[in-house]
């Protein structure tokens, strides 16, 4: 479980407050208009931002002053961080030894989390060699060898095609149901949302104004800022 309470931070001339409870091993999408704060919201989480004042705490651990290794979290980009003069399987072993070095154990745990997300196979190709789908999937694998409890993605999929994204959330969706991690996914797309999570937040003007069953959320009719965000396309 991640709990916010009274979180502040301020971008710029925009003032955010952050009240939120993510419930333990769900699956959150988090929407809302562009500039809204979605992106910032990760990152105090994660511990990339500090907050002026308030309390971050996840399964019942204060980690507002932690600083983002010492947090039991990962997290996935958009750019997937993968660096290119190294194979896939060295991609992943960074998760586990940035010295690359890893030990006998810890090369049995990469090749599990390649095969985990299909990539056994490429495993000894550079980045530039693959598909960026399956360079998704490497950012995945160096998650599940980092065998945290808390996983944060902000806008993973947003460059891939539709069917594509579809694969990566099922695979997503998949490891957090089998390893009951709690996730929250940062998405522009609403549609991302009903195919793949529990539980749908929904933030406007540095505000969580709803944190809801994904059905509930999206069929909501108490939030006019949302319907606008929607487009009444429900």
């Amino acid at each position: 479980m991640i709990s916010l309470d009274a979180v502040a931070f301020r971008y710029e001339d925009m003032a955010m407050l952050f009240d939120a409870t993510f419930p333990a091993a769900s699956f959150t999408a988090v929407i809302g208009p562009s500039g809204s704060g979605k992106s910032t919201l990760l990152n105090l989480i994660a511990g990339f931002e500090a907050p002026l004042s308030g309390a971050i705490t996840i399964n019942g651990a204060d980690v507002t002053a932690l600083p983002p290794d010492q947090r039991p979290i990962s997290m996935i980009f958009q750019d997937n961080n993968v660096f290119a003069h190294l194979d896939l399987a060295q991609n992943v072993a960074l998760g586990l030894s940035p010295s690359l070095k890893p030990g006998h154990e810890q090369e049995r745990r990469v090749a599990a989390a390649l095969g985990e997300v299909g990539l056994s196979a490429l495993a000894h190709r550079k980045p530039g060699e693959v598909s960026g789908g399956e360079r998704q999937r490497v950012a995945i694998a160096r998650a599940l060898v980092r065998d945290r409890p808390v996983l944060l993605l902000d806008e993973p999929f947003a460059a891939l095609g539709p069917a594509l994204r579809r694969d990566m959330l099922d695979l997503v969706k998949a490891m957090q149901q089998a390893r009951q991690m709690t996730v929250i996914m940062v998405t522009h797309q609403p549609e991302d949302a009903r195919h793949a999570a529990t539980h749908t937040a929904y933030l406007e003007a540095g505000r969580i104004l709803a944190l809801r069953p994904t059905a509930d959320l999206l069929a909501a009719t108490d939030l006019p800022g949302l319907s606008d965000y929607l487009g009444d396309t429900r």
